[in-house]
């Protein structure tokens, strides 16, 4: 199955992909993880990449575009993958449905965590974490029993990206990029929206079922 990953930041997206990943045996590949290979790999577009990155502007889109055609070829996504953090524009969803069409493949589902805005910034902004072990709490949702870290004893801390302000830009601009993604997929049929609200439980059985569908 070749598996995009869609939702806002806080949505849950990487805690899912694991679960997926463990469940079907197929790699997950973020943006990220695909230029830190191709920079480590050394390859003329790794190099690019790499040079884009340290001059802090952004890559452009053949690169991009030429580093996920490089990562998706490789062997361990000949059984799928699920993919993260791309496309995240039309002009790249259609780059990929092209490198998907010359490996013989397409996109099975796109599987979009749905969470309101409202729910995501109370996440965040009550997020903790500690210290020393980096273990993270949330003051309503899982609470320490005391001031420190249960595990270790170590300082709570509130990282500085996690306030109203800050959450309410970048989700507005997720928003704003990914909408015109979502009708983009809607359209092709193989698009599903599942509730973020849910306990992670309940959300790893939701994409389950819907996956279950997909393989039939």
């Amino acid at each position: 199955m070749q598996l995009l990953m869609m939702g806002p930041p806080g949505a849950g997206k990487g805690t899912q992909a694991v679960k997926l990943v463990e469940k079907f045996n197929i790699p997950q590949i973020s943006t990220g993880d695909m230029f830190r290979a191709a920079v480590k790999a050394g390859t003329e577009l790794g190099l690019k990449a790499k040079a884009c990155m340290e001059s802090g502007s952004l890559v452009p889109d053949e690169v991009t575009i030429g580093i996920v055609r490089e990562r998706l070829a490789k062997d361990d996504c000949a059984g799928g993958f699920i993919l993260d953090g791309f496309p995240r524009t039309v002009a790249q969803a259609d780059a990929l449905a092209n490198i998907l069409s010359d490996l013989g493949k397409e996109i099975s589902c796109v599987l979009n965590i749905s969470v309101p805005a409202q729910y995501l910034i109370e996440r965040a902004v009550g997020r903790r974490i500690c210290k020393g072990c980096g273990a993270t709490y949330h003051i309503k949702y899982n609470p320490p029993k005391g001031e420190a870290c249960d595990n270790c004893g170590g300082e709570l801390y509130q990282r500085a990206d996690d306030n109203e302000a800050t959450l309410r830009q970048r989700l507005m601009a997720y928003e704003e990029s990914t909408r015109p993604l979502i009708d983009y997929y809607k359209a092709s049929g193989v698009y599903h929206e599942i509730d973020g609200t849910q306990s992670i439980e309940q959300v790893t059985e939701e994409l389950i079922r819907v996956l279950a569908t997909v393989q039939e």
